[in-house]
């Protein structure tokens, strides 16, 4: 199966280069880039794009050169055993679809365990000096080459979900929480 996914691989990078080498002619190309990219086993779902479109594995071009197994036993079948043997296939795609489901949710799983292993939580006590982010679309951003951060600004109040009051230096107190991503903490 991984030879057949780096060779899949390699096409695509040929494809790619010549679409890249002849300008004029990439639009000759594309099907065939579309072809390969239809047909490669994808890891978020453990199957292809078009045997989850067309309930089918894809014919391609070079099973038909070079006849493939599967060509050949169903050039032998009558019309009768070939079409049992398509509803016999038709009943196994809900269970292709749902083994796709579950390969989906296995590696978002994956993804998430794997986002949550590098991203730290940002703690927060009463008393910490922050900057807080200016965001373009605020009156204190005055263009380009402004700075992104304003403060220091004081944490007065730690709320539940990540949110913040602050006050200014002098101990007036924000009237509206801020939530904890959009500060950093200010080192003196």
């Amino acid at each position: 199966m991984n030879g057949a996914v780096e060779a899949t691989n390699k096409n695509i990078k040929k494809i790619m280069r010549k679409m890249i080498d002849n300008d004029r002619g990439w639009h000759e190309m594309l099907t065939y880039a579309l072809l390969v990219y239809r047909t490669t086993v994808r890891t978020s779902t453990g199957a292809t794009p078009y045997l989850l479109v067309y309930r089918t594995e894809a014919v391609i071009p070079a099973e038909v050169e070079i006849p493939s197994l599967r060509i050949i036993q169903q050039a032998e079948l009558s019309n009768v055993e070939w079409v049992s043997k398509r509803i016999y296939l038709l009943t196994l795609i809900d269970e292709k679809r749902t083994v796709a489901v579950f390969h989906s949710q296995l590696y978002q799983q994956r993804m998430i365990r794997a986002f949550h292993n590098r991203v730290r939580d940002k703690i927060f006590k009463v008393g910490l000096l922050v900057l807080k982010r200016i965001f373009p679309h605020q009156d204190e951003c005055k263009g380009k080459f402004a700075p992104n951060w304003q403060g220091p600004y004081m944490v007065r109040k730690v709320l539940s979900g990540g949110a913040l009051v602050l006050s200014e230096m002098d101990g007036t107190a924000w009237p509206k929480p801020i939530n904890s991503d959009v500060v950093k903490r200010y080192y003196v």
